[in-house]
C-alpha cells in the first residue's frame, strides 16, 4: 500500500501561519483522528480544533482544507492544516501525525515527485516549482512561472509529437509493405526532420540565457590595486561587503555579492588588484584567480584610478573588450574631464560620494538585460535540457543522411527518446497510435 506522507510545507521557524501537508490514502483518516469529527467537504476551508489522538490534548485551532484525488497537487487525497506558526504548535501537530498508523515524514521533494508520478506535472514543471521557490528577482519569477505553466514542456511535447508522426510514416513503409499505403510515405518525413533540427539549433543558440537567468549573470570587477574596486562593490551592494583599505593588495580572494539589477539576478565579484610583480605568493594566487574570474565572467567592470591619469594600468587595459564596462573612479579627488579610457567610453564615478553610480547601474542593467532578456520563446533552463536537445539534434542529422529506412527510423526513435527524457514522457504506445490512426492498419 502507498504510504501517506506529511511534512511542513512552509519555511521552518516562527511565523504567523504554518502549513502542514498530508498526502496519501490515509490523509482523510489522519484528519479525522486529529479532529474527532466528520470530514469537512472537499475544498471547503473549515475551522477546527486539533487534538492529540492519544492524549486528547488540544494542539491548535486550525483552518483545514481537504482535496480528493485526483484533484490535488499530488493527484492523491491531500489534507492541508493551516496552523498558527509557533514552533511548539508545529512540533505538536507533527508529533501527533507521526504516531498515526500508515503515516511517515515525507522525504525532500516527495510531494512534487508524487505529482509527477501521478501525471500532475512533467519534469520541466517539477523543476520550475523548485525554481519558483528559489526565485529572488522578478525575471527569475517570470521564467519559473512560465515553465511551471507548461510552456517549455509544451514546446518539447510538440516537437516529440512531430517526431512520432514522422517515425510512424517511416515504420509504416518498413513494416507494412503489402498494405495499400500512399507512395513516398517515408520520404515525406525528411523535410519535417530537417525543419525540426533547424528549430532545435535555434533553441540551443541562446547563449545559455535560461541557465544564466536561474543562476545569475556573472560580473567581475577588475583593475589595479587601490583603483577602488572594493569601494565600488560596496557602493553597488549598498553594504560593507568587502574590506576597504588604503594599503594596496588588501583583496586577495574573490568576494561575491548577489544583486538585483532591473529585475535580473547578478553575481558581482570583487577581485584582487592586477599588477605584474606580486608582493608574495598569496597575492600572486589572488591575481591568478582574478584573471580566471575575468575570463569566465559574462561582463567585466574595468576600474581605472582617475588620480593616476594619464597613466593606465596595462594589465587592466589588456582585458578591455565589447563585454566590458569601463569605469573611471575617484573623480571626487581629481576633476578628470575624460570620456574615453584606452579607446573605450568610460563612466566617471566616485565610489566614495556616489556620484556617477546611477549611470553605472544603468549601463550594467542594459548589459544584463541584453544577455538575459528573451524573445518570447521559452528558454531551456538546465544543462540536462541542453544535453538531451543536442543528442536529439545529432540523431536527426544522422537520420537525414541514413542510407536505409531502418537506420533512419532508429535515429528518429533515438531523437524522440531524447526529447522524452526532458519532460519524463517516454511512451512506445504513441507510435502505434499514430500508425493505426493515420493508415488504418489492421482495419
Amino acid at each position: 500500500m502507498i504510504p501517506t506522507i506529511f511534512a511542513l510545507a512552509t519555511a521552518p521557524g516562527r511565523a504567523g501561519v504554518a502549513v502542514v501537508r498530508v498526502s496519501g490514502p490515509a490523509s482523510g483518516d489522519a484528519l479525522a483522528a486529529l479532529t474527532g469529527k466528520r470530514l469537512p467537504a472537499p475544498r471547503m476551508a473549515t475551522l477546527v480544533r486539533l487534538r492529540d489522538p492519544k492524549t486528547g490534548e488540544a494542539l491548535d485551532d486550525a483552518l483545514v482544507l481537504r482535496f480528493t484525488a485526483p484533484r490535488s497537487f499530488t493527484g492523491e487525497d491531500v489534507v492541508e492544516l493551516h496552523l498558527h506558526g509557533g514552533r511548539a504548535v508545529v512540533a505538536g501537530v507533527v508529533e501527533a501525525l507521526s504516531t498515526l498508523p500508515g503515516l511517515r515524514v515525507a522525504e525532500p521533494g516527495e510531494f512534487t515527485r508524487r505529482a509527477f508520478e501521478n501525471g500532475k506535472l512533467d519534469l520541466t514543471e517539477a523543476e520550475a516549482v523548485a525554481d519558483l521557490v528559489d526565485a529572488e528577482t522578478s525575471a527569475q519569477r517570470r521564467q519559473a512561472l512560465r515553465q511551471m505553466e507548461g510552456a517549455l514542456g509544451a514546446l518539447y511535447d510538440g516537437w516529440r509529437e512531430r517526431l512520432t508522426r514522422s517515425l510512424a510514416h517511416i515504420e509504416a513503409d518498413i513494416d507494412f509493405p503489402d498494405e495499400d499505403l500512399p507512395s513516398g510515405v517515408s520520404d515525406a518525413a525528411r523535410p519535417v526532420l530537417d525543419a525540426l533540427a533547424a528549430e532545435i539549433d535555434a533553441h540551443l543558440d541562446d547563449r545559455g540565457r535560461g541557465e544564466r537567468l536561474r543562476e545569475g549573470l556573472h560580473i567581475a570587477i577588475v583593475g589595479a590595486p587601490n583603483a577602488g574596486k572594493s569601494s565600488l562593490l560596496n557602493a553597488l551592494a549598498r553594504r560593507e561587503a568587502a574590506i576597504v583599505s588604503a594599503r594596496a593588495g588588501t583583496t586577495r580572494d574573490v568576494i561575491e555579492v548577489h544583486l538585483d539589477l532591473g529585475g535580473y539576478p547578478v553575481v558581482l565579484a570583487d577581485t584582487a588588484g592586477l599588477r605584474e610583480a606580486a608582493a608574495d605568493e598569496v597575492e600572486e594566487e589572488g591575481i591568478r584567480r582574478a584573471l580566471d574570474r575575468a575570463a569566465r565572467a559574462d561582463v567585466k567592470v574595468a576600474v581605472f584610478d582617475a588620480t593616476a591619469l594619464p597613466t593606465l594600468d596595462p594589465a587592466t587595459v589588456a582585458l578591455l573588450d565589447k563585454d566590458t564596462v569601463v569605469v573611471l573612479n575617484k573623480t571626487d579627488v581629481v576633476d578628470a574631464a575624460v570620456s574615453m579610457v584606452g579607446g573605450w567610453e568610460a563612466v566617471a564615478v566616485s565610489a566614495r560620494t556616489g556620484a556617477g553610480l546611477p549611470e553605472l547601474e544603468r549601463r550594467l542593467t542594459a548589459f544584463t538585460a541584453d544577455r538575459l532578456a528573451g524573445s518570447g520563446a521559452p528558454a531551456l533552463t538546465r544543462a540536462r535540457h541542453r544535453s538531451a536537445l543536442e543528442e536529439c539534434r545529432d540523431a536527426l542529422r544522422r537520420a537525414l543522411t541514413a542510407p536505409l529506412p531502418e537506420l533512419m527510423a532508429e535515429d528518429v526513435r533515438l531523437a524522440s527518446r531524447a526529447l522524452g527524457r526532458i519532460t519524463g514522457r517516454v511512451d512506445v504506445e504513441d507510435l502505434l497510435d499514430v500508425i493505426f490512426r493515420d493508415f488504418c492498419i489492421g482495419k
